[in-house]
């Protein structure tokens, strides 16, 4: 028989359901089989082995020499080569597990094997995968993995779909126990978490913490263990993921150690004593931050998983490194017991027989999981498919089913022996390994007896660090059926005395305190200008209505905060809120709905019991359609009806009616969407027991007819009742007017025969008035249901959507074509008014200091080292006013300086201020112009002083206005002075001394100190000074020569003469004759005019 090219296929073979016809493709190549986990694949080289079938999976870890009651017969015999398949390169640990050795070891002692040979003999072949899953696995007899516990409840799923065995020593999930589930999975081994809780149980360790490295085998681990631990009652306080970097296991180990009273902490990664990087790191960590000095154990999960070497064996990660050495006392590790012959022994025995090539020494193999399984399950496996023969499948499962509970529940392992239960489960010893924190090596303290399951002591006590062992929890954890709170009173228990003792204490938190509460007092609302809410409530004792108040919604758009509507409810004796009128208030709190006004809960303070709603800025229905100036069309009625139909169809669905429907109590928010408010006010002044009150003829106009018939009119509601009241309202939208506002008041009165608003069909459709008629049917049960009226009125519209948005959009856009040239012009306007503004600012301040303070920056104070400053006054201003009225003073200002600003225009000075009748002049500020401000100043000068020697007075024509000139020149300070009107000020001497130059001068003179006479004689423009001698300045302490400017060369312009002092007389006023002169002249105007008069 020629043995075939390949253990896989690049396309499964076909087997057919009974006539064994195959399908064979001619080129099988070669294709890998990437999955995360180690796998033993097998193929059958004959193909005329029938398909095999798995009732109940025992079969896993059965003795290699299982008998089988009959033999298959040598004709029958075949050759098997099986694919050992594994991330052998992909992961660093499996790279060091090899499979070669273990998959030859089986080979060779099944073929020499008399009883296992008999039928077939046997091949392998190394595989690698590329950790991904491939459909090629379809193509193999059975398969041995996965070791990834997260892809147990997969591979398990898709053995059943294709009828393949799955032996797995990893998988945790105690759902794969379920036959009728997975009836093709079996597990090799005992499930790792029973072996925990056995040791949980044991030292009553109950609080446990899992942390796993980062790959994803290790993730799905720590997931799969923290559910079992959970499902068995386990408080696992914490499951986390840690890096390969040092401060990634530090801030785990922080958060751990912040969990408190935790006892266990088991690591889900490679262990430390065989190459794992990162529980080596962990522990480090955990050493120098003293988590490993007695309160917690570190368990590895890894080494649950096979049996860990421990006679008389040395490790070096434990010799070569001190710090790992003392963390690991605080580490008890779990392995599987192997009391006679260690794992390298039996590997030296081996070689010694020549099984295994002598080139490699033991001491360089890894003891990682898969030289422990792979022999014994590769030997169960073919076991159990030489057992079944040729002889159809499902008689030879239910004899192999037998034969595993007779005669295979106990065999020789690779290195220790492996029994199983009756089920065909794995069973095996664990031991206890723990290190004194001193010596290298491990040694046994209790061995874990899984078909006893019991925990026996070894007679060698754990070594904690320091001596202290983690405290112990409750032994409620380890019951079943009981649930356990860590020794604190059952949530039973409180539960029961909670809802004893403590509902009317429930009841006031829910009421009084929270951001939702429902009792609201004075430190909950505001009330803002009580004065005019007192208004509007005079117009409307029942409801504050904003709309009627302008300054009032003025004062609304400039607030911000959460607005509500006050409801007040009668007056009366208002007690405790009992649990009828909270369960009302609960019920009108949880209203949510587009057209329902939001409660917002129940004032309760200072005698006022008023319910608090959501305040909507448009008011009532009854005021926008009062408000001539809302233009209302169809589109906008039939929208504000629609809001209407929904809001009372989600009150009627909730069973609660509204009793008091009407336009006034359906308001409208800002964006035209109609809300219905004062729902369940009648079941509050039911629940509360209000006293009834008779309400207004006026409030009951919405009110059906039965109710009104019957007692407490107002009070009391029903579902037909508020159809009625719609139909009112559909009136009152339609007509845009009150309620039977179309009848004489007498007809009222008289109630037969029945009367009922008069509709015209100019204003609706027909088929809203005929919906209008039906509701206010006089028998209630003839009145359509809200549903139905949802139904009709959607038909009046013929399906379009009734949204007052759309509607307003289409009022926009008639007015849409205007809108660019309006735009236009505003901004026009904009930007003259901008101009004027900026006019004006450059009048009031220097045209820099403007721009600077336009752009926002600060304007510096600057220091001028000469400038040339003008002062002037007018002579006898004092006696000019109190002989004329304050108008003609004003004018007389206003012309005089009027002239003066027109003169300045034309020489290079800036107007500082006006101060009364005092001018004041500088130049060479705020823009230096070198030494031509002293000439500028005394052009200015001339030419004012030839300007007034012809100004006069309108109210006093005859007096002569005569000024004082003084001049100056100097260094100065100037800058900006004030917020609210800043001013362009002048500090310094020379300030003070023109202002003495002009107060010491004579009038219709320019009297010029001799700093500015020497600017002048510099120029050399032909200006003309008169010594005046010497002058008293005061301020200045002493006397200095003084001139008087009289003329320049080319001054063609006339200059008024100064009068002439006698000796004694006053220099600075009117002379007594001008002045009883004017008063002369005015008398005698007066007296003409009363004789024109007469």
């Amino acid at each position: 028989m020629r043995p075939p090219l390949c253990a896989f296929h690049s396309k499964p073979r076909t087997w057919a359901a009974h006539g064994h016809t195959t399908t064979d493709h001619p080129k099988a190549l070669p294709v890998p089989l990437p999955i995360s986990s180690p796998l033993l694949s097998f193929i059958p080289r004959s193909l005329q082995l029938p398909r095999y079938r798995y009732g109940v999976l025992w079969l896993l870890l059965l003795a290699a020499l299982c008998l089988c009651p009959i033999g298959p017969s040598p004709a029958h015999a075949a050759h098997f080569r099986v694919g050992v398949v594994g991330p052998w390169s992909c992961d660093p640990l499996f790279s060091k597990a090899l499979p070669s050795v273990a998959a030859q070891l089986a080979v060779n002692r099944i073929n020499r094997d008399p009883v296992l040979s008999l039928a077939a003999t046997f091949d392998y072949v190394i595989l690698e995968e590329k950790c991904e899953t491939s459909r090629a696995l379809d193509g193999f007899m059975g398969f041995i993995g996965p070791a990834n516990p997260g892809y147990c409840d997969a591979a398990s799923l898709l053995g059943k779909g294709w009828n393949k065995a799955v032996f797995s020593w990893g998988c945790v999930g105690y759902d794969l126990d379920d036959v009728r589930s997975h009836p093709t999975f079996a597990r090799s081994m005992p499930r790792p978490t029973w072996v925990l809780i056995s040791l949980m149980q044991h030292f009553r360790w109950a609080q446990v913490g899992i942390i796993a490295s980062s790959e994803d085998s290790w993730v799905e681990t720590s997931s799969k263990v923290a559910n079992s631990l959970r499902s068995h009652g386990m408080p696992v306080r914490l499951v986390v993921t840690i890096g390969n970097d040092p401060g990634s296991v530090r801030k785990t180990l922080a958060k751990l150690k912040k969990v408190e009273d935790l006892r266990l902490v088991i690591m889900c990664m490679h262990s430390a004593l065989i190459g794992g990087g990162p529980q080596k790191l962990l522990l480090e960590t955990a050493q120098d931050m003293r988590l490993t000095e007695g309160s917690l154990v570190f368990l590895p999960y890894d080494t649950l998983l096979y049996s860990l070497p421990y006679h008389n064996v040395t490790y070096p990660a434990l010799r070569s490194n001190s710090k790992l050495l003392k963390a690991y006392d605080a580490v008890l590790t779990i392995t599987i017991d192997s009391p006679k012959t260690s794992f390298y022994q039996a590997y030296q025995e081996a070689i010694n027989r020549g099984e295994i090539a002598g080139n490699v020494k033991p001491t360089q193999v890894n003891t990682y999981r898969v030289c422990v399984y792979v022999y014994s399950c590769a030997v169960l496996l073919l076991n159990s498919e030489l057992c079944q023969g040729s002889s159809h499948p499902d008689t030879h499962t239910h004899t192999l089913l037998s034969l595993s509970k007779q005669f295979c529940e106990l065999f020789q392992g690779f290195s220790h022996p492996v029994m199983t239960n009756m089920s065909g489960a794995g069973l095996a010893d664990y031991v206890v390994l723990d290190t004194d924190g001193k010596t290298w090596d491990l040694r046994p303290t209790h061995r874990i007896e899984m078909a006893a399951d019991m925990v026996r002591f070894l007679g060698r006590d754990i070594h904690f660090p320091h001596g202290i062992s983690p405290k112990t929890d409750s032994n409620c954890w380890f019951i079943n059926g009981i649930i356990c709170t860590g020794g604190q009173p059952s949530i039973s228990l409180c539960l029961c005395l909670c809802l004893l003792f403590s509902r009317r204490r429930i009841n006031h938190i829910r009421l009084f305190r929270g951001p939702n509460k429902i009792l609201l007092t004075l430190d909950d609302v505001t009330f803002i200008n009580p004065s005019l809410s007192n208004k509007v409530s005079s117009y409307r004792p029942m409801q504050l209505n904003i709309q009627r108040d302008n300054l009032l919604l003025q004062l609304l758009r400039n607030l911000f905060c959460y607005w509500a509507w006050l409801k007040r409810l009668p007056h009366g004796a208002f007690r405790n809120i009992n649990p009828k009128t909270s369960d009302v208030f609960e019920l009108m709190k949880d209203m949510r709905h587009e057209n329902i006004n939001l409660f917002l809960g129940f004032f309760h303070d200072c005698g006022v019991f008023a319910i608090v709603t959501e305040f909507c800025t448009r008011g009532s229905m009854e005021d926008l359609l009062l408000n001539e100036d809302v233009k209302l069309d169809w589109m906008f009625k039939s929208s504000l009806l629609l809001d209407l139909i929904k809001g009372m169809k989600y009150l009627h669905h909730r069973n609660l009616y509204h009793g008091r429907l009407k336009s006034r109590n359906c308001v409208v928010d800002g964006r035209f969407v109609l809300k219905i408010s004062d729902y369940g006010y009648n079941e509050v002044l039911e629940a509360a027991k209000f006293p009834y009150t008779e309400p207004p003829a006026e409030d009951l106009l919405w009110t059906a007819p039965e109710i009104l018939r019957g007692p407490s009119p107002g009070l009391y509601g029903s579902l037909h009742g508020d159809v009625y009241s719609f139909a009112i309202i559909m009136q009152e939208v339609v007509m845009r007017g009150p309620p039977f506002y179309m009848l004489e008041q007498s007809k009222i009165r008289k109630p037969p025969p029945l009367c009922r608003p008069v509709v015209s069909p100019d204003y609706a459709p027909m088929e809203c008035i005929q919906l209008m008629k039906q509701c206010w049917n006089e028998e209630p049960d003839r009145r359509p249901c809200f549903d139905e009226i949802f139904d009709l009125f959607k038909n009046i519209n013929k399906g379009r959507k009734t949204n007052i948005i759309d509607s307003m959009l289409r009022m926009l856009e008639q007015y849409s074509s205007n809108l660019e040239e309006l735009i236009r012009e505003r901004t026009e306007e904009l930007e003259i008014e901008k101009q004027k503004t900026e006019k004006l600012l450059t009048q009031m301040l220097p045209p820099t200091v403007a721009n600077a303070l336009k752009v926002g920056g600060t304007v510096e104070p600057e220091y001028f080292d000469n400038v040339t400053l003008y002062f002037s006054d007018i002579v006898g201003f004092t006696t000019i006013s109190a002989n004329s009225e304050p108008i003609e003073v004003v004018d007389l200002l206003n012309d005089l300086y009027t002239l003066f600003d027109a003169i300045i225009g034309n020489h290079d000075v800036y107007k500082v201020e006006t101060i009364g009748d005092a001018y004041m002049v500088a130049s060479g500020l705020p823009v230096a112009n070198g030494d031509r401000h002293a000439a500028e100043i005394s052009n200015m000068a001339l030419d004012i002083l030839s300007a007034v020697g012809t100004f006069k007075m309108r109210h006093m024509p005859d007096v002569p206005v005569r000024i004082r000139i003084g001049l100056h020149s100097g260094p100065c300070v100037a800058g900006v002075v004030g917020l609210t009107m800043p001013r362009y000020c002048l500090f310094g001497d020379t300030v003070t001394t023109a202002s003495r130059m002009e107060s010491t001068g004579m009038p219709y003179r320019i009297h010029v100190h001799n700093s500015t006479v020497k600017i002048l004689l510099e120029l050399k423009a032909g200006y003309k000074v008169q010594l005046r001698g010497k002058t008293d300045l005061k301020g200045k302490g002493g006397t200095e020569e003084t001139y008087w400017l009289i003329g320049k060369d080319n001054f063609e312009k006339p200059l008024p003469v100064p009068p002439e002092f006698k000796k004694g007389q006053m220099a600075h006023g009117l002379q007594m004759e001008e002045i009883a002169r004017y008063k002369k002249k005015k008398a005698e105007k007066l007296q003409q005019l009363t004789k024109k008069n007469n």
